[in-house]
């Protein structure tokens, strides 16, 4: 069975307290790790993250405020408890109002700090013992070990608790879509639906009617009534992914939606309440889009009450060891094979990568690597060709949708003969639209007459 006891981190110089606190709180039901200095605590949470720490204020070196000062800068969710012989009631409010979640004076009585310990903890749901949190298994997808990953995931279980919309920036491949379907399942509304939907791989007309749905007779093809994503979501979570590439168009009426918490489908005089949360998520920067007029500032307000930015593969190395060990089982029960692991040069391999299509390339490579082994450990050279290969494969996002829509052109024009009033017709464009296309992609409408002559 896991341990889920409360991992906490105490720091003192002084070797005797520091061993009488381990006593004390490891009899409490909590793990304990004991560090000397705080520049030994700053090492340690470079690769571990407890889920409190406890630290002696006055100690040689760095003292106990500029540790916290540094714990909050890059961990600012993780709670630290400041112990002090010298301590005065001006001391402990400016603690507290710096950020600091208790203050405590020694000698210290054993209950208050256990009371102290009890309330901290509480306040990352993430960091609570299995069995007193219902939800315990609402992160059970996101594979971590990684001190920046844990401190967003306690981020994460805090904006659960609430209803805000939430915004996570993060490149593609990096797992957004998982943090947003942690956070319903951790949430209230997690009995009702989890919808998603990628706002740049839907074209403009077709997305206003997914997102909105449509009536019988709105447009040429609707047979019927149409739910759109808003009401297949009530009571739950609609996650708009890649945000950054919804039309402006849609970010208006998508903007009005989000203020009336009512949604108007397409054809239809009548508007409909709804109830969802949004958590949206997207590669791009807003600030450069809404700078460059692509992306509405009142929409991202709207959108960015919480922000998480998920850190890509490369910055949190020490999770691919536990990420490719997991495909290996996954990958491993789906092909039928009888794999035990990666040679130690595989790993070291696997390890050392840059990753520019992150989470999602490692697990392509370590399927890739399934599908081709032919022996129980994946060997250096099946993970090198593995890599090559995905490496060559892999496109932007751009690249891929502009050999996309040139590709769709040629293929409009050849069916029309060129005839481009047929062609916008077709790719239900107005004509104006439909050339600058063609101009983009330095497309002749004669060219493709002459090829039906």
């Amino acid at each position: 069975m896991p341990d889920n006891k409360p991992k906490i981190l105490i720091v003192d110089d002084d070797t005797d307290l520091l061993e009488l606190l381990v006593i004390r709180l490891t009899a409490a039901g909590y793990k304990t790790d004991a560090v000397q200095s705080a520049e030994a605590a700053l090492n340690y949470l470079a690769v571990s993250c407890p889920q409190l720490v406890i630290s002696d204020m006055q100690m040689s070196g760095m003292d106990g405020m500029t540790l916290f000062d540094h714990i909050h800068r890059t961990l600012p969710t993780l709670p630290v408890i400041i112990l002090t012989a010298h301590g005065t009631i001006p001391d402990a409010v400016a603690a507290v109002q710096h950020g600091v979640f208790g203050y405590l004076a020694k000698p210290f009585d054993s209950k208050t700090l256990l009371a102290n310990i009890n309330q901290a903890l509480r306040l990352a749901p993430g960091a609570l013992p299995q069995n007193e949190t219902s939800q315990a298994d609402w992160r059970k997808s996101i594979i971590t070990q990684s001190a920046v990953m844990e401190n967003l995931l306690t981020k994460a279980g805090l904006v659960a608790e609430g209803d805000a919309s939430v915004l996570i920036y993060g490149e593609s491949g990096v797992g957004k879509e998982l943090f947003a379907r942690a956070i319903h399942e951790l949430s209230k509304r997690r009995q009702h639906p989890f919808v998603a939907i990628n706002c740049g791989a839907i074209p403009e007309q077709l997305l206003e009617s997914e997102l909105f749905g449509h009536v019988k007779g709105a447009f040429t093809g609707a047979m019927r009534d149409h739910k759109g994503l808003f009401h297949l979501a009530e009571g739950g979570t609609l996650f708009l992914d890649e945000i950054g590439d919804m039309p402006l168009l849609l970010q208006v009426k998508l903007l009005r939606v989000l203020q009336e918490r009512q949604v108007r489908p397409v054809g239809s005089t009548q508007s409909i309440p709804v109830d969802v949360r949004i958590i949206s998520a997207t590669h791009r920067d807003l600030k450069a889009e809404i700078a460059s007029g692509n992306f509405r500032e009142d929409l991202y307000y709207r959108l960015d009450v919480v922000a998480l930015t998920i850190p890509v593969l490369s910055q949190r190395r020490e999770d691919i060891p536990l990420l490719a060990k997991h495909f290996l089982g996954t990958f491993s029960t789906k092909y039928e094979k009888n794999i035990n692991g990666f040679a130690p040069e595989a790993m070291e391999m696997l390890i050392s990568a840059s990753w520019p299509g992150n989470v999602r390339q490692l697990m392509n490579v370590v399927e890739q690597c399934i599908v081709l082994s032919t022996a129980p450990l994946i060997s250096p050279m099946l993970v090198y060709d593995a890599m090559h290969k995905e490496e060559e494969q892999l496109v932007s996002f751009e690249d891929a949708r502009r050999s996309f829509e040139r590709d769709y052109l040629v293929r409009v024009l050849k069916i029309t003969g060129g005839n481009v009033t047929q062609a916008a017709r077709l790719a239900k464009r107005n004509r104006t639209e439909f050339y600058k296309l063609l101009q983009r992609y330095h497309l002749e409408p004669s060219a493709f007459k002459q090829s039906q002559t």
